[in-house]
């Protein structure tokens, strides 16, 4: 019981984080991996997709009907991610993942870097391209964060947003609420990957999910009253969680 309780907290406050600006996987997936060190860590990731998929698929459906969404542009990025999330998931049965682990802190200091320095970046909204060629530079986004997601998966949702502002000059609200969209195609591959495998602990999934749900109704809530600035400003908070908690992943690497 007291396991349960600790893990549908954990969700409650992933799916919060997540609805703002993503990073809810590093909230939840430590919470599952300390309260069961015994379980198999694929039973653990597919449990933490199993909660975590209903709170991005909600938070998705609330910001569609508060923000202007790119339909045209993102429908087709949200297949793209769709497809790049089954490929990394087979890339990573062949691969080891061990320099792209290394990697990760300094790709993510130069993102946070990027964002200090600019300092009007992503807090207007003019979006750089129309038509098919947002189309394309949305599915492109799609496509390579989506493998990325599907190989390894720390920060996909901060890597949306970050690059839906500086490529598609979207601001940070309309990113996010963009990002909700493809990490909800990028979930779903997961989960039906690890569902077919028998790697959820529904007992588990179901009541975080609930949980995960009514925090990404409150993190929705905030970023559409408080806008660009308040999500930028949790952009930030959240990179910088990722760079340290990534980084001390890197050091204990053999």
């Amino acid at each position: 019981m007291l396991e349960l309780a600790i893990v549908t907290l954990a969700s409650l406050l992933a799916g919060f984080v997540d609805a703002i600006v993503g990073g809810g996987g590093l909230i939840l997936a430590p919470a599952l991996f300390g309260t069961f060190p015994a379980a198999a860590p694929a039973t653990l990731f597919g449990t933490n997709k199993g909660a975590a998929v209903w709170g991005t698929a909600w938070a998705s459906a609330q910001y569609a009907r508060r923000v202007s969404i790119s339909w045209h542009a993102l429908l087709p990025a949200a297949a793209a991610a769709l497809a790049g999330s089954f490929a990394g998931a087979w890339a990573v049965t062949l691969v080891p993942a061990d320099q792209l682990r290394r990697a990760l802190p300094l790709v993510l200091i130069a993102l946070l870097a990027y964002t200090l320095a600019r300092k009007d970046l992503g807090r207007s909204h003019a979006p750089r391209f129309a038509g098919r060629h947002e189309a394309l530079v949305a599915s492109a986004v799609g496509g390579v964060i989506g493998l990325y997601d599907g190989f390894f998966g720390p920060g996909t949702g901060s890597f949306f947003v970050f690059l839906f502002v500086r490529l598609l000059g979207y601001d940070f609200l309309h990113a996010s609420a963009s990002a909700k969209l493809l990490n909800t195609a990028t979930n779903i591959a997961a989960l039906a990957l690890f569902t077919a495998k028998g790697h959820v602990w529904w007992h588990l999934a179901v009541p975080m999910a609930v949980a995960n749900v009514m925090g990404s109704l409150l993190g929705t809530r905030l970023a559409l009253r408080h806008g660009a600035g308040f999500v930028r400003g949790m952009f930030i908070a959240v990179v910088s969680a990722l760079i340290l908690k990534t980084g001390w992943d890197a050091l204990r690497l053999p």
